[in-house]
């Protein structure tokens, strides 16, 4: 595990949420098998992460071009690590967290990517069943089902290196209405699986859910990034590996 747990890079994109990603860079801190390092990309914040981020000894890069998926690839072409992880700023990983990702890409050399769901710790436990079944486990079905394998959680997943290497040139980084995780699962190489690990949580914020109109944009942009992949896929320039 020390040669693996040496060579993981945690991908942090945040816009001025500075006490959440304070919450999440406790978390990491507190890992039984602790990361290479933490690269925290401010994407735009009114004020400055980067006074956050060397608290906690994360690194701190900026990337100008607005949208989530602009900041996530700016991440992973910043990280050093043999495994590259993402989580959002309102991520809190469990203690473990970081040790069951290496244990995953030692078990399996050939592992593209691990994910895991995300929990809601803020909601009751009857309302923190049903989002669970209409948000989380929804998007894990149907996505799978339109990909063909299992789609990676952007609060929550782990790939190799050369996995990302290998899709960076592909997914729709300049186009701030897809969803990055869902774009990247469609690019992501077929040369090995892509793990679904009940066990890999992270407690995640419940706010998409308090603006209808926000999480039905959240929904749209779903969808689109589905139509903007299989456009691509008809025109040729997206091809399964």
């Amino acid at each position: 595990m020390a040669q693996l747990s040496s060579r993981v890079s945690v991908v942090i994109p945040v816009k001025d949420d500075e006490e959440l990603l304070e919450r999440c860079l406790r978390a990491l801190s507190l890992q039984t098998v602790p990361p290479h390092e933490i690269v925290v990309v401010d994407n735009g914040s009114e004020t400055s992460p980067e006074a956050t981020a060397s608290r906690w000894g994360a690194r701190c890069i900026i990337e100008s071009a607005p949208g989530i998926p602009a900041a996530s690839a700016a991440g992973f072409d910043a990280a050093r690590g043999r495994i590259i992880a993402r989580l959002d700023a309102d991520s809190v990983p469990d203690s473990d967290w970081c040790a069951r990702v290496v244990d995953a890409f030692e078990a399996d050399p050939a592992l593209v990517a691990i994910t895991g769901p995300g929990v809601f710790p803020s909601l009751s436990p009857a309302m923190s069943r049903i989002i669970d079944v209409i948000y989380m486990r929804a998007y894990f079905s149907v996505f799978s089902r339109v990909i063909g394998r299992v789609p990676v959680f952007g609060s929550n997943f782990a790939m190799s290196a050369d996995a990302w290497r290998q899709a960076r040139t592909a997914i729709h980084r300049d186009d701030p209405e897809v969803h990055d995780d869902l774009d990247l699962s469609f690019h992501l190489p077929r040369t090995g699986p892509v793990r679904f690990d009940p066990r890999l949580t992270v407690g995640i914020s419940a706010r998409p859910f308090a603006r209808p109109l926000a999480f039905l944009r959240r929904i749209w942009r779903g969808f689109r990034t589905v139509h903007v992949n299989r456009l691509h896929l008809r025109r040729g320039r997206l091809r399964p590996r």
